[in-house]
């Protein structure tokens, strides 16, 4: 997607109240208690929604990162995003921003050792929240299909800027764009903020309900939200009735309270997440698949991978994909599944490029296998498949003819990364 397309669709807002500098080592092997020699290590912008807004703009999606900064570490961890041109709002706060340690072996396995970031205080906090509002967030115009576009002439603190722009973080642009609330396009209409994504734990200092009510001022404005986390924060969420929820296998399986055995089981607990507030659920399953199940009905799509070289952040890699297609449908599953299967074969939290991405060869059903176990790839494409539209992007979700050999899957870690 160019970027002008991307900008056609609105602009994407991240938050991320525990975002991180992730450093990834690549060892040979691990041998506790030895001296390790890395062969290659990096460093990454890190945390959920933070990975999301690096897929989005790698896709020509214009987005705003929201996120707490602290230290050294916020400092460089701000640089680092806005050397990928991805907006920051920060907001400063007394703790430094953590950094997470992964350590990749040749086959695959990844060790992972996430800090548990600073606590915020009760004012931190509320500023955090202020602050999706501030840069064109829930206080934005919603975008294209029910567009409410700020007015020329201020910003969305209610400041106005020196050439009438419209400028959602504070700064004005020199050719009277729109930024921010609502986002500017090439012959001057504004295009307002298409969806707000929640991503990932919530630090030391805010509530379990802090998503929720974030989530409540969204929808009293129209903004549609996709929320990535899990435990008593999505509960308490979902009463909200977030657009979009992506649980991995064993985050569904919290929600619902009981093990999940096979797609059938996870179709069921989809559902039931749905009763509960959420408009869809986009569930990853391990090395089976990803699931979609919204007012339209259930959907299924895998597809084949090779060998992983890293996990970190690939789930929200595949949110990332859901959402640059639409987010929803099959179509929007589709580049789900080719995004998460994308993000694997890169080092550390490395987010895919378009090139990397193949949603040819996804397959995509309306039937999914109930019987079949999860975390087992499936020996071929879905059962008695049905070619599915790919939405606005023409991501076609094609039919997948790879051999038991050939259908890797991708699988989920404990944070809901598809590998």
């Amino acid at each position: 997607m160019s970027g002008t397309a991307g900008r056609a669709h609105g602009t994407i807002l991240t938050v991320t109240p525990n975002p991180s500098l992730d450093r990834t080592y690549e060892i040979p092997g691990l041998a506790r208690g030895a001296v390790l020699r890395a062969g290659a290590d990096r460093v990454d912008p890190g945390g959920k929604g933070v990975n999301v807004s690096c897929a989005l703009t790698a896709a020509g999606r214009r987005t705003i990162a929201v996120l707490p900064l602290g230290g050294p570490e916020g400092a460089l961890l701000a640089r680092l995003l806005e050397e990928r041109g991805i907006e920051v709002a920060g907001v400063p706060v007394r703790g430094s921003t953590r950094v997470n340690i992964s350590l990749a072996e040749p086959n695959g396995t990844l060790t992972k050792i996430n800090a548990p970031g600073p606590e915020l205080t009760g004012r931190e906090a509320g500023a955090l929240l202020d602050r999706v509002e501030a840069p064109g967030g829930c206080a934005a115009a919603p975008a294209a299909d029910g567009a409410r576009a700020g007015g020329a002439g201020t910003d969305g603190a209610g400041h106005g800027t020196a050439d009438g722009t419209v400028n959602g973080a504070g700064h004005g642009t020199a050719d009277g764009t729109a930024n921010g609330a609502a986002d500017g396009t090439a012959d001057g209409t504004a295009v307002g903020i298409a969806w707000i994504v929640c991503c990932g734990s919530l630090p030391g200092g805010l509530s379990s309900g802090w998503y929720a009510e974030l989530v409540r001022r969204c929808n009293l404005r129209g903004v549609r939200v996709a929320l990535d986390t899990s435990g008593p924060a999505l509960r308490a969420a979902l009463r909200e009735r977030p657009d979009v929820v992506k649980p991995n296998a064993d985050e569904l399986a919290e929600a619902v309270g009981r093990p999940l055995a096979t797609v059938g089981d996870a179709v069921k607990a989809a559902e039931e997440l749905r009763t509960s507030g959420a408009r869809a659920v986009l569930a990853s399953l391990g090395a089976t698949g990803q699931l979609l199940a919204d007012a339209t009905g259930t959907y299924f799509a895998s597809a084949p991978a090779p060998a992983v070289r890293s996990d970190v952040g690939a789930g929200d890699a595949s949110l990332a994909g859901f959402l640059a297609a639409g987010g929803s449908g099959p179509g929007a599953l589709a580049s789900a599944v080719a995004y998460g299967a994308a993000a694997v074969q890169l080092p550390g939290s490395a987010m895919p490029r378009p090139a990397d991405v193949r949603p040819e060869a996804v397959s995509v059903t309306t039937r999914p296998p109930l019987d079949h176990p999860l975390g087992r790839p499936l020996a071929g494409p879905p059962p008695d498949e049905a070619e599915l539209a790919a939405g606005p992007e023409n991501t076609a979700a094609t039919e997948n003819t790879a051999g038991p050999e050939n259908t890797a899957n991708t699988a989920n870690d404990a944070d809901g990364a598809v590998r």
